[in-house]
């Protein structure tokens, strides 16, 4: 039984590493919306296309983590006021926070891929209080603005995920494989106590 729960740990442990790797290899793009009243959602998908639509070109071409870091960095001015402009346009006060954090995200799938939840570099847009549910995608490698369809993961897409990550790394994106480990490691240690 003891062999079994350490093979257990080090399976999650090895998932662990391998979240964390995966995390430092990619910039996310968050926005979050004031409130979950159906207008301060319907705000945050009008600042979401505004500064994907900024952003897109810029980002374009872009075949690393540090420059795609410092195109962001060097817009983040650029992303608060255009944001704000829709913000005075919707007829809101609301204040904008646009930064480059590291913050918290659940798991999220994207066409074939499934990253798992962790702490991951984003670009944040905050719109006024920032307590409404939020949007998410991958703003590098460029998941988010291929086509200008959002979380549709097209073939140059896939290509330049595979690019970013080691194959194990992309490999273990697949969706559904970490519902898979999730489960057989539970099952594994129920049978270990016999429930």
């Amino acid at each position: 039984m003891a062999a079994a729960v350490l093979s257990c740990c080090a399976i999650w442990q090895h998932r662990q590493r391998m979240t964390e790797e995966i995390a430092e290899k990619v910039i996310r793009f968050h926005v979050l919306a004031n409130s979950d009243t159906q207008e301060d959602q319907n705000l945050k998908l009008k600042v979401r296309d505004a500064v994907g639509s900024y952003m897109q070109p810029r980002l374009k071409g872009i075949s690393d983590i540090e420059t795609s870091r410092r195109v962001i960095q060097k817009n983040l001015l650029g992303i608060t006021k255009l944001a704000e402009g829709i913000i005075a346009q919707e007829g809101y006060t609301y204040e904008i926070e646009a930064s480059l954090a590291v913050t918290d995200f659940p798991e999220k799938t994207y066409g074939n891929y499934t990253f798992p939840a962790g702490k991951y570099e984003a670009l944040e847009v905050v719109i006024g209080d920032g307590r409404g549910h939020n949007w998410w995608c991958v703003m590098y490698p460029n998941l988010c603005f291929f086509n200008s369809v959002y979380e549709v993961v097209d073939g140059e897409a896939e290509k330049s995920l595979q690019r970013a990550l080691t194959q194990e790394e992309y490999e273990s994106l697949m969706e559904g494989k970490d519902y898979e480990v999730r489960f057989a490691l539970v099952e594994r240690v129920r049978e270990l106590l016999g429930r």
